[in-house]
């Protein structure tokens, strides 16, 4: 018989149960603090952002990417307050920037914990809250400075107080429900959108009051979603577009467009405008792609229903896919005929809709997609394993559950043999002690003496092992690497795809400037005129390098920073360079505003000529450095201020950067 969720816990075993907690929760935060400092400025363009935020209270509310507010990043800000708060305590470092990151990951164990708990009880929470800590994905956004650490606990968080309005039918869960989507929305847009269809497809089947409360108390959640996040949208939308920064992302000064547009339906269909070919240009308008299109393949690697599987993305995230989805199934079957608003069914299919809903939108999205997208996944997987795996343990006296159990084990043997087959350098042991291992337990749990009294731990530890032993290895992997840049991956080199399998582009272990799908970018085109012919017109079209480029930040040396920290308060911008990530190595540097021209891709029309033309007459630019921005200087707006910047000024080579002074 099971235990009601809030009837007495023993003593014994309360004692045990919040040692157990204690060890996962302190355990979690030791891997995911450690040396949390060695990725430097993680990835350089929120991290400017950041430096900005922490000194202007403008740049704080916009997420501007310099304090002067010429340009915001291309998410909305809610992420970057957090950090940029951290940082006005502490004071501007990467511990300090990176601290409250590491925390969320911690928050989330502990908030995925809280919600298993409660319907499938202590073990089962414990197993989930483990599974998500050892997630190699998560062990890498967890200590880094990109939005998705908090839009996954904000996930996690929506789901959890959905199932709490299971429990009691109170509409104020469901409130709570639409302010975690508002605050995901205001983290990065409509990816936290991805788990409103499980929320309210559970809901509507399971939800305690009749029918139509039911229908309404989702108006309300819909409705604070709306509230939560619309007030910030309001805000920027009204605001005069002359005394705010422009809208990173956008084609228009737009935060709807940015929404709709490049954050959000042209992440599906690869029609992004704004963002760069692997040739370099920027994309036309509708007509123009950003990364393959709807065939299903290019920039973006190949699309299809095993794209979680392949080698950019499997030792990310895929090893305990198969085996969550057979638990699912598992799960469903054993709460078949229970009631209608049965908490644990309720919880498996939220989960579960959870994982197809976003891994199928991720496997066919035909736009912008990078491996580290797939720690959205990691909460629905780490769930249905500890409910899964805990709930058919309870009914394991049942021969086809042990069958089940069996099957799930292999699953996750033969997808571990995969994945550390692409890495066969790595720990070439654990391959085959998995294998071994794996397989005894999956015969050991179709043995019914061998799961029952001392004999189950031996079965328990061995399956344990088969399932956890891979992601685990490649998440201490991951938490002993630094990592930088603004494409980065978890685990060690698999040689394939995703930049190589590297950790990222302009940071440790890169993996030789290769292109997501494993296209090696080109060269942009040549510039035109007075540009074609200047020694610096090469580095501002330059994908790396001290200067910078598309994806990686800027190194400047100290020659460089001293020569910009010269009369820095005598100018709104110390210096300007095309692209966010070439400004930002130069501004957390000198701490001082650097014009990001054409934000992240250099596409962005912000400034034109002409607002740039009358920032230098009127003094508040200091130096133009070349560099940077792959496709920025090749069209568009960055083109021209490049070209007119280098027939009209003197160039200089300062440890090897081209900066032009335009005083």
């Amino acid at each position: 018989m099971e235990r009601h969720l809030d009837a007495p816990v023993p003593q014994k075993s309360a004692r045990v149960e919040w040692i157990g907690l204690g060890a996962l929760l302190v355990g979690t935060a030791v891997a995911y603090i450690w040396g949390l400092g060695a990725s430097g400025w993680a990835n350089s363009f929120y991290s400017a952002a950041v430096q900005a935020g922490s000194v202007s209270w403008k740049a704080f509310f916009f997420g501007s990417s310099d304090a002067a507010n010429s340009i915001t990043v291309d998410k909305p800000p809610m992420s970057l307050w957090l950090m940029s708060l951290s940082v006005r305590i502490f004071g501007l470092s990467s511990w300090a920037m990176l601290i409250p990151q590491a925390l969320l990951g911690v928050g989330s164990v502990a908030l995925l914990w809280a919600s298993i708990r409660r319907q499938f009880g202590s073990a089962a929470g414990l197993l989930a809250g483990l599974a998500l800590a050892v997630t190699p994905v998560a062990a890498l956004m967890f200590r880094f400075n990109n939005p998705d650490a908090l839009l996954v606990l904000l996930m996690i968080a929506a789901v959890w107080a959905s199932m709490r309005a299971v429990e009691d039918g109170r509409t104020r869960w469901l409130v709570l429900v639409g302010v975690f989507v508002g605050f995901g929305f205001l983290t990065k847009q409509l990816q936290v959108m991805l788990v409103i269809p499980p929320i309210a497809l559970m809901y509507i089947v399971a939800g305690p009051p009749k029918f139509v409360k039911r229908l309404l108390q989702l108006f309300a959640a819909l409705g604070a979603a709306i509230v939560s996040a619309g007030w910030w949208l309001l805000v920027v939308e009204l605001w005069p577009a002359s005394s705010r920064p422009w809208i990173g992302g956008s084609q228009n000064n737009s935060i709807l467009e940015l929404t709709l547009g490049y954050n959000g339906l042209g992440r599906l269909s690869g029609d992004e405008t704004g963002s760069v070919t692997p040739g370099g240009g920027a994309t036309g308008g509708a007509g123009g792609t950003a990364g393959g299109g709807a065939a299903g393949g290019g920039m973006w690697g190949e699309t299809g229903i095993t794209r979680m599987f392949d080698s950019s993305q499997g030792g990310q995230i895929a090893w305990l896919i198969p085996s969550a989805l057979i638990l699912l199934v598992l799960g469903l079957a054993l709460r078949g005929r229970v009631r209608r608003t049965d908490p644990q069914r309720a919880a498996l299919a939220v989960w579960g809709l959870w994982l197809l809903v976003t891994g199928l939108t991720f496997s066919f999205m035909a736009g912008i997609f990078h491996s580290y997208y797939t720690v959205a996944l990691a909460p629905a997987i780490a769930a249905l394993i500890g409910a899964g795996s805990v709930l058919a343990w309870r009914h394991r006296e049942q021969y086809w559950v042990r069958i089940g159990m069996a099957a799930g084990t292999l699953a996750a043997v033969v997808t571990a043999w995969v994945m550390l087959g692409r890495s066969a350098d790595f720990v070439p042991w654990l391959r085959w002690t998995i294998l071994v291992v794996g397989l005894v337990g999956a015969v050991l749990l179709l043995i019914p003496a061998m799961t029952r009294g001392k004999l189950a731990v031996a079965s328990i530890l061995a399956v344990m092992f088969a399932g956890l032993a891979g992601p685990t290895a490649y998440a201490i992997d991951t938490v002993n690497t630094p990592h930088t840049g603004s494409i980065v991956t978890a685990g060690p080199s698999t040689g394939m795809g995703g930049f190589g399998g590297g950790r990222g582009v302009g940071g440790a272990r890169d993996g030789g400037g290769q292109m997501p799908g494993g296209q090696i970018p080109m060269a942009p085109p040549a510039a035109t005129g007075a540009a074609a012919t200047d020694g610096g017109a090469s580095q501002i079209r330059g994908m790396g390098g001290a200067a910078g480029g598309l994806l990686s930040g800027s190194t400047p040396t100290a020659a460089i920073t001293s020569l910009l920290d010269a009369d820095a308060d005598s100018y709104t911008w110390v210096a300007a360079a095309i692209g966010s990530n070439s400004a930002s190595g130069y501004q957390l540097a000198t701490e001082d505003p650097v014009m990001a021209i054409g934000g992240f891709n250099g596409t962005d029309p912000s400034p034109t000529l002409a607002q740039f033309q009358d920032y230098v007459e009127n003094g508040q630019i200091h130096y133009f450095i070349a560099g940077g921005g792959m496709g920025g200087a090749s069209s568009g707006t960055s083109a021209e201020i490049s070209e007119w910047v280098i027939a009209n000024y003197a160039a200089t080579t300062v440890d090897g950067v081209t900066l032009y002074d335009l005083s």
